[in-house]
């Protein structure tokens, strides 16, 4: 990793940020940029009928990754998927319930992984998604490919559907740690194939979305965060040496600094509870990072919002940073509001 000052403009100046140069204005992007708050995106998921079946229409998912870019100008754009594909490669049926979210059968709390039937060819349509973005991006624009980490994944796996606090996954891993790391391990080999073939056919970086590892112990942060992102990330290096990755376990507050130094992250992901000052002081020196505006505070906008994008920007200038959110843009937001983020920013 290099901290240089860009003496010319980068072609792309969110991948230089992330590679660990110094640009001459902030690059940014959005989490879940391509989504619900856009009318753009309520039209096409109406006439597609849902959310899977935008996900497997590839013309439709790479229309969705470029809404945001043609309207806002993103510096970054980010594949139009769910981390949940990747689960339903592995074997298990996935739907989304209306107003509840996803679910997954047969849950492997009760039933063996041993006895899915693996169905890769279920990823194809969003690797075609990703060549059809690639070729329409603007040549200055960042294409950021991703996956669930395989913590966060299992937790899907194990209970069939989100929870707050992971409990069953937890108490399933505890019981029966060899099971729970033949699913963690199934779940890192084809995230490392998975992106891998995302890489070779166009995107310039991913991300690995560890969004329950809040739910952790350090012990067990360590087992099922740490080690199987690392062994993603080294093995994706191996792969393709220019491979930049972004690690995003959100919740992890202290157990950040651990998670950087060990993962072989290129740049690590704040959520909106972290403090970006002891973020800054805590995580090694030159590292890039990205975050970490609280979703909330996008909404409420006006004088709120221009303090809380000041407090991250002073935090965070002395080193590489790509201006996001701490988590998602929700789907009430106003796109009034985001247009103020957006010219804050470049202004």
């Amino acid at each position: 990793m290099t901290n240089s000052t860009m003496q010319t403009h980068p072609t792309k100046p969110l991948l230089a940020t992330l590679k660990g140069q110094r640009a001459d204005r902030l690059p940014m992007w959005l989490m879940r940029q391509a989504g619900r708050y856009l009318p753009e995106y309520r039209a096409l998921r109406a006439d597609k009928g849902g959310f899977l079946e935008l996900v497997h229409d590839s013309a439709a998912a790479a229309e969705v990754t470029l809404q945001p870019i043609r309207r806002f100008g993103f510096d970054g754009a980010i594949l139009f998927s769910d981390i949940l594909v990747v689960p339903h490669a592995l074997g298990q049926d996935l739907w989304f319930e209306a107003g509840e979210g996803p679910r997954l059968a047969p849950k492997l709390v009760d039933h063996l992984l041993e006895n899915l039937v693996p169905a890769h060819a279920r990823l194809d349509p969003v690797i075609e998604t990703v060549r059809q973005v690639k070729a329409a991006l603007p040549a200055q624009t960042t294409f950021l490919g991703f996956a669930g980490s395989p913590w966060t994944v299992a937790t899907y796996m194990v209970a069939g559907q989100g929870s707050r606090e992971q409990a069953e996954t937890r108490r399933f891993a505890y019981r029966d740690p060899a099971a729970f790391t033949r699913i963690i391990d199934a779940i890192a080999d084809l995230t490392i194939a998975y992106l891998s073939d995302q890489i070779t056919a166009g995107v310039d970086a991913v991300q690995l979305f560890d969004s329950w590892s809040g739910s952790l112990s350090p012990a067990q942060f360590e087992r099922w965060v740490i080690a199987p992102t690392a062994k993603i990330i080294t093995t994706l290096k191996a792969r393709h040496p220019d491979a930049v990755v972004i690690g995003f376990p959100k919740g992890a507050g202290g157990k950040l600094p651990a998670y950087a130094r060990e993962t072989g992250a290129d740049a690590i992901g704040l959520d909106e509870t972290v403090d970006p000052v002891w973020a800054h002081k805590s995580l090694p020196s030159g590292l890039p990072v990205q975050g970490n505006l609280d979703p909330l505070a996008l909404i409420a906008g006006g004088e709120m919002l221009d303090t809380a994008i000041t407090q991250i920007i002073d935090a965070l200038a002395d080193r590489p940073h790509v201006f996001n959110l701490g988590h998602g843009i929700l789907p009430d937001t106003p796109i009034a509001h985001v247009e103020a983020l957006v010219a804050r920013i470049r202004g």
